[in-house]
């Protein structure tokens, strides 16, 4: 299959670069960028727009920049700039020797719109921001021309120096482009070009005190690092005539903008305006709180590259809006950690068990698969002794119809071990509530090899040897699908997104395990060591549950 052909049958991106590259344009080289305001953390909708960035550029034999958007310096800090780069990194992509800012473009940014007032393109305009809105217009009434409009070009070289030199306060004047006030498409107005901001920037300090706009510095930018495809979300469709326009105006090497449909979540937010106040308000516990849908807070939750990736190309690259349900995202993160994860036995709400005719004293060792999905990921030993763990729901005094756990009189397989039989229960004097289980067991079943069969099998742990540990349950952070729909957006949070068990036990084996690996807990979930842990105590995120409910809605529908 050709080239042209592989990629019509991914997305129209890829497609309409397969044919320009097929018919000679820009002489065959691909180049694309990742443009991020480091004004916040990246989140699983910037991962599906540089998945396709630097992906078609491999695809291709080009590469990507990775070019911070950096022109609003009250916005933007370098915490902002490591963290973007940590999570292009985790996912894979190198941008290699092509990492730039918009700051590195300052000078000629503002050498360019002298050009622009020279050529009678550009004009100082002394019109406040409120003022310059009520001028524009509406979509179905023209703008009005600013008082301001037709300044002599010396005039306009003149403020414009001042402007520079900061002899003016913020918001007294801005550098605007004069294209048409009567313009169908609003972005057309007369645009603003620089603003005047007297705040120190990241990079270049106080040199400057006015500082571009997007719409002026994005298209420039690119033609400085001869991008050839400026892939953006269909946001900026109605602003790709002003792209044309400035690179036209200034007849520059003119890239081609493309945009796609961004991605919307189900059951989340995806502004960093509204990420930035959960983690101000403290709704969060900061940008890599595993509910949030940053990348951080996805690496944090135990989210893989792999499972991300499997997303992205899930999702695939469409004109279309349409809104993605949290559970395929689930979905691919539970399918990959199915393969990788180690599985091991973990206790949350902890219920005692005695099985009164085992040895008292006596350990044995039993065998348990670390995967059944790969061989080779072996067997590790698991202790085993006369006083247990098992979970509370694993046990009910009187069960309900076709309950198949432990009950008294009845029988259940201990996992990897025996068959044991409830004979009695102990209550608290005080509450009555149950507080251990009396078992016996059948020493001819260990291992499950006995031909007598049980209907129900429970996972366990030696109480003598589980290790202690904290486990962190998280859900999703709002109730509803489309939160971003109300004003009040706030009041869709979920209640019950973050329920902390602090009296956990997990296998001994676990207790040099380090943050950042992967375990399957047996009938419970999917977890991960969080970096909170300690040599002393352990911290487990639940990455996801085992229930797959995108599986059930693939299964529906096919």
């Amino acid at each position: 299959m050709s080239t042209v052909e592989s990629t019509k049958t991914r997305d129209f991106v890829r497609a309409t670069v397969a044919e320009e590259i097929a018919g000679g344009r820009f002489d065959g080289r691909v180049v694309t960028r990742f443009p991020p305001e480091p004004n916040g953390y990246l989140h699983i909708g910037h991962a599906t727009a540089f998945n396709l960035d630097f992906g078609l550029a491999a695809e291709f034999g080009g590469h990507c920049n990775l070019r911070f958007d950096d022109t609003n310096p009250t916005k933007e800090e370098v915490e902002y700039v490591d963290a973007i780069k940590d999570d292009i990194r985790w996912l894979g992509f190198d941008w290699g020797d092509h990492l730039y800012y918009a700051s590195d473009y300052f000078e000629q940014l503002y050498q360019w719109a002298v050009q622009l007032i020279k050529a009678g393109k550009a004009y100082v305009d002394d019109l406040s921001a409120d003022e310059i809105r009520e001028y524009r217009g509406t979509l179905t009434e023209p703008g009005r021309d600013s008082p301001y409009r037709n300044r002599s070009t010396a005039d306009n070289l003149d403020l414009f120096a001042r402007m520079r030199a900061g002899e003016f306060e913020d918001g007294a004047r801005t550098l605007r482009a004069k294209i048409d006030m009567a313009s169908p498409n609003l972005n057309l107005r007369d645009p603003v070009m620089y603003r005047i901001r007297k705040a120190s920037h990241h990079r270049t300090g106080d040199r400057w005190c006015i500082y571009p706009m997007y719409d002026w510095a994005h298209g420039q930018s690119d033609s400085i690092e001869r991008v050839t495809y400026s892939l953006c979300s269909m946001e900026y469709e109605d602003h790709r005539p002003l792209y044309d326009w400035f690179l036209d105006a200034l007849g520059i090497f003119h890239p081609q903008q493309i945009e796609f449909a961004r991605l919307n979540l189900s059951h989340t937010v995806m502004s960093k305006r509204k990420l930035l106040q959960l983690v101000n308000e403290g709704v969060v516990a900061g940008w890599d709180d595993p509910r949030m849908p940053t990348l951080s807070g996805m690496r944090r939750r135990g989210y893989t590259p792999e499972a991300i990736h499997d997303f992205c190309d899930r999702v695939s690259i469409a004109k279309k809006q349409k809104q993605v349900e949290l559970a395929l995202l689930e979905h691919c993160v539970r399918d990959d950690l199915n393969r990788r994860a180690p599985r091991a036995m973990a206790v949350l709400h902890p219920l005692k068990v005695v099985i009164e005719n085992y040895p008292e004293g006596q350990v044995e060792e039993l065998e348990a698969v670390n995967n059944p999905e790969d061989a080779a990921m072996g067997t590790r030993k698991v202790p085993f002794a006369r006083e247990l763990w098992i979970e509370q729901d694993d046990f009910r005094e009187d069960p309900p119809n076709k309950y198949f756990r432990l009950s008294p009189g009845a029988e259940v397989r201990l996992r990897y071990a025996y068959i044991i039989k409830c004979v009695g229960v102990v209550h608290d004097e005080r509450t009555g509530e149950v507080i251990a289980v009396r078992c016996t067991y059948d020493p001819a079943t260990r291992g499950g090899t006995a031909d007598r069969k049980v209907k129900g099998t429970i996972h366990w742990l030696s109480a003598q040897h589980a290790q202690t540990a904290e486990i962190r349950q998280y859900d999703q952070l709002f109730l509803s699908p489309k939160p971003d729909e109300d004003e009040d957006w706030q009041k869709h949070l979920n209640p019950n997104s973050l329920e902390r068990l602090t009296a956990c036990y997990i296998e001994p084996s676990l207790a040099a395990a380090r943050p950042g690996a992967h375990y399957q807990f047996e009938r419970t979930g999917y977890f991960c060591v969080d970096p909170d842990s300690t040599p002393e105590r352990l911290v487990f995120n639940r990455t996801v549950t085992l229930r797959d409910t995108w599986a059930k809605i693939e299964k529906t529908s096919s």
